[in-house]
Formats: C-alpha cells, structure tokens, sequence
C-alpha cells in the first residue's frame, strides 16, 4: 500500500497518468535514472557545470547531479568581478556537510556578475540549481568552447555510466 501510495504521487509529480503508455515530461527537461533534472537548452562540463549562453554574457553553475552528491551546500567561494576565468580552470569552490569541491569554468572569459545571494544563502545551489543558484556571468572570450561541452542527452548518459561506474 504505501509502495502504491509513492507510486502514485511520483507519477503525480511527474505528470504520469496511470493510462498513458508513454511519460509526459515537460520538455523542458529530461530525468536521468537518479532522478536528476538536466536542462535542455544548457551546455554542461564532464566537471559537471552547466553554461547557458545568452548574447554576449554566459551564466554558469553546478549541475544538480553535482548538487546532490555534494550534499547540503553550507559555504561557496567565488572570484570578483574582473577576474579571467579559463576552460577547465578553478574559479571557486563550494563547501558542503560532506566535503569541499572546486568548481570549474565551462568556458573562459571575464566574470562580469556574480550571484550576491549565494554569500547568504549558499543553500540555493541544493535548492534551485539552474535558476537562484547560479554562480557567476562570464563575457566568453572564446565562445567556440561551447562546442567542446555535452548536451542534456550527452551528460544525462555521462552521469549514468559515471554512476554505474561507482
């Protein structure tokens, strides 16, 4: 009964009906065996990072595969404004209950912005991944690098093997 119960408001909150013969997800993002959202639309790094690049500014962050093997998210540390970042660099790191992580550029160029929230209130990366818990605004120097980064079907299966693998 309670297995039922689970089934049930899953499929609720994934929008399953018990008649379709098919899933209807929102195509906004896809699920990966571990219940990790990946965002289409996104570039990510096998550091797991996502970049999302917007006219002339490239927003990044850690995925929230990344987020949950961390655990909760108690301190981050990121540069100032000004500071040249490079692909596959550090730019900061993010302290959790479990451990402390570096985190690494996608792509290289100068941080323009950084989220202010994230001084107060680190927990927005567990919380809100892709949106309030972004990290930094990069102007890219060389925005071909995106090309070099996977897809959403590309890390989803990346983060699949990665975990069969452990």
């Amino acid at each position: 009964m309670a297995l039922r119960m689970w089934a049930s408001s899953t499929a609720n909150a994934l929008r399953i009906s018990g008649g379709a013969s098919k899933a209807q997800l929102s195509p906004a993002f896809s699920l990966s065996r571990c219940f990790s959202t990946v965002l289409e639309g996104l570039k990510y790094a096998s550091s797991h990072e996502w970049v999302k690049h917007e006219g002339s500014v490239a927003t990044i962050g850690i995925t929230d595969h990344a987020q949950d093997h961390l655990g909760e998210v108690v301190f981050v540390e990121l540069p100032e404004p000004g500071t040249v970042v490079s692909q596959s660099s550090s730019f900061g790191n993010v302290e959790s209950v479990k451990a402390t992580s570096d985190v690494n550029s996608p792509i290289s160029g100068e941080v323009v912005e950084v989220n202010p929230k994230l001084s107060e209130t680190p927990g927005l990366i567990n919380t809100s991944p892709y949106e309030d818990g972004w990290m930094i605004k990069v102007k890219p120097s060389n925005p071909s690098e995106l090309e070099s980064l996977l897809g959403a079907k590309e890390y989803t299966k990346f983060c699949e093997e990665e975990d069969a693998a452990h």
